[in-house]
């Protein structure tokens, strides 16, 4: 009997065109992230999710058309991470070599990020639509196995579901309201 090679990894979702919807794509990427066995405090989620952090806030800022949505696709292919964000805006692309800002400018320098984490990056039209899609590459090793021979678990649609709303929420620093401040419990 042949071997079946697992799947490789993916995480596609669409996200409203909004500040909390651009930080929803960022924190559920690194979750995926940790998911397939890079945890967070690793070098490949906390690089890819910065990645991701500065594309979904530029889809927001310049891609941002009232009433669309972007989407972001994040795939492992080959031990190449490949983060997509896609608009609806054509004409606002980034530059093919981002310019470098001035120091005391709060904005501009999303891209140089992107440019100087990823090995690869780019812009391409989206399919059958009007707007583009920025992307991103990120090359990782295999620690001690192989990736086509690993299978990530499917989560269902409660653990998504509980996932998703545990994220939303900004106070994840502060301790539960029955805690009191030595850590105990009343």
């Amino acid at each position: 009997m042949a071997e079946r090679s697992a799947p490789e990894p993916e995480f596609t979702m669409r996200f409203t065109s909004t500040p909390r919807g651009a930080r929803l794509a960022r924190r559920l990427v690194s979750h995926r992230l940790n998911d397939w066995g890079h945890p967070y405090s690793t070098p490949v989620n906390e690089t890819l999710t910065l990645i991701t952090s500065e594309l979904t806030a530029n889809a927001v800022r310049h891609g941002h058309v009232p009433g669309r949505d972007f989407h972001v696709e994040l795939t492992l292919v080959e031990g190449t991470f490949r983060i997509a964000v896609t608009d609806t805006r054509t004409e606002k692309r980034p530059p093919a070599s981002p310019p470098v800002t001035d120091s005391l400018s709060e904005s501009g320098r999303g891209m140089l990020l992107v440019a100087a984490l990823a090995d690869d990056w780019g812009v391409s039209p989206r399919r059958a639509a009007p707007g583009k899609t920025v992307w991103a590459e990120l090359h990782v090793q295999a620690k001690g196995h192989p990736l086509t021979h690993w299978v990530a678990p499917e989560p269902t649609d409660v653990d998504l579901l509980l996932a998703t709303a545990s994220l939303l929420r900004d106070d994840h620093e502060s301790p539960p309201e029955d805690a009191s401040p030595g850590g105990r419990r009343s």
